[in-house]
């Protein structure tokens, strides 16, 4: 099963990780190491996370972290779409 991410996406991860090492560098490795992880669970078990509401899109959440990872399974492939903190209004209201 390949990985792959959209361009949102990395913008996305890239934006919220900045945003919480500003506050704490040691804890925005710990979420980065969880989404990492949250996602290398998805190479296995694709549809782990429930369909949203946007056509063929998953969601599942980094916990004990609040962050939602979207994303796209198919026989062949993850397709990261998207990520960031599910209090935030785009992310709390895709699924």
């Amino acid at each position: 099963m390949r990985l792959r991410y959209t361009r949102r996406a990395v913008a996305e991860l890239d934006e919220a990780l900045s945003f919480i090492e500003r506050q704490s560098p040691k804890g925005a490795l710990s979420v980065k190491e969880r989404i990492q992880e949250v996602i290398a669970l998805l190479l296995q078990h694709p549809h782990a996370g429930p369909l949203t509401n946007k056509s063929r899109l998953r969601r599942i959440v980094a916990y004990p972290y609040p962050y939602l990872i979207f994303y796209q399974a198919t026989e062949t492939e993850i397709v990261i779409h998207g990520a960031g903190h599910g209090s935030r209004r785009r992310f709390s209201q895709s699924g």
